[in-house]
């Protein structure tokens, strides 16, 4: 599965989490490289989400990006993984 805003991979992996309808990439398949900070905190079942922003050729996406650096129990099988907002494609 690939991650793509604006022709660009920010993550890579041929596995991933699906919950809600969301993939979940690992954490370490996202290009760092191409996220900056966010000050966005949000809260579901699933735990206090991080986020952070998408910066790609120029282009900012805020808040593009989630995970949960500490998840329930519920969202155990979110932790080291990341999602995006619907900007972002998902393909196989």
């Amino acid at each position: 599965m690939k991650a793509i805003w604006k022709g660009t991979v920010i993550a890579d992996s041929p596995h991933t989490v699906v919950m809600d309808g969301n993939h979940y990439f690992p954490a370490a398949s996202l290009k760092r490289e191409l996220t900056t900070f966010s000050n966005h905190r949000s809260r579901n079942a699933y735990g206090e989400e991080q986020w952070l922003s998408l910066f790609v050729n120029g282009d900012l996406l805020p808040d593009a990006v989630w995970f949960y650096p500490a998840p329930t129990e519920l969202g155990a099988a979110l932790k080291d993984h990341v999602a995006f907002v619907q900007a972002v494609q998902i393909s196989d």
